[in-house]
């Protein structure tokens, strides 16, 4: 799944969606459509100016409402058509869909627990981390191969997939992918083309990439 045509200096960034009401109410959103505060586009705003200097060739975005119409303001900066493809929404949590943390810690203690440790647990009822890579993943890889040499590509999804998704990039086993931390709403991380494949640039990040000078070239 990390293999990619080497070489060819291409990029990924996958970017996270703008605050919502339950992002402040720490709230387990997963699949749940939830639309953007005023305060989330106004972050989607600022964000999608900063992204934009990159000069995407393509977005791709969760259907969810949240991550739509965060790639919605990129979409208007550069002109780019948005594809909307549902592999990349949030990973379904069943029945810890809609709980605070606190209330998954008093009635999922044990499960909450366990996934902590690393074991593959069904949140709630819901989706494994595998499966959300296993469905999110291949998606990305679909889109990157189809940029030009030295093309960049921006994912618009979610913190959960982003997470999944970089880790089976990278070709991390799924218990090093909590080690990667979470994103901050509208934080984005980079993925560049290396030798070997997909090396991670910049994770939960808030300003442009800098070239990284004198590390191991």
């Amino acid at each position: 799944m990390n293999g990619t045509k080497g070489g060819r200096g291409r990029r990924i960034v996958l970017w996270r969606h703008g605050q919502t009401s339950w992002n402040l109410e720490r709230r387990f959103q997963g699949s749940t459509d939830i639309e953007l505060t005023d305060a989330g586009v106004a972050q989607a705003r600022r964000a999608a100016r900063l992204l934009a200097a990159l000069k995407p060739d393509a977005i791709i975005a969760s259907d969810l409402r949240r991550a739509a119409a965060t790639a919605a303001e990129l979409a208007a900066i550069t002109g780019l058509r948005i594809s909307h493809d549902s592999a990349l929404r949030e990973t379904y949590a069943g029945e810890w869909q809609g709980l605070t943390h606190e209330e998954i810690l008093a009635r999922y203690g044990e499960q909450y627990a366990a996934w902590k440790r690393g074991e593959a647990v069904r949140r709630g009822g819901g989706e494994l981390e595998t499966e959300v890579a296993d469905r999110a993943a291949p998606v990305v890889l679909e889109h990157a191969e189809k940029l030009p040499d030295d093309g960049t590509l921006v994912v618009v999804s979610h913190g959960g997939t982003i997470r999944t998704t970089i880790g089976r990039l990278l070709g991390l086993e799924s218990y090093h992918w909590e080690g990667l931390g979470g994103l901050s709403n509208c934080c984005w991380s980079v993925l560049g083309e290396g030798a070997r494949g997909w090396r991670l640039l910049e994770h939960n990040a808030g300003t442009l990439p800098e070239p990284v000078l004198g590390d191991d070239d």
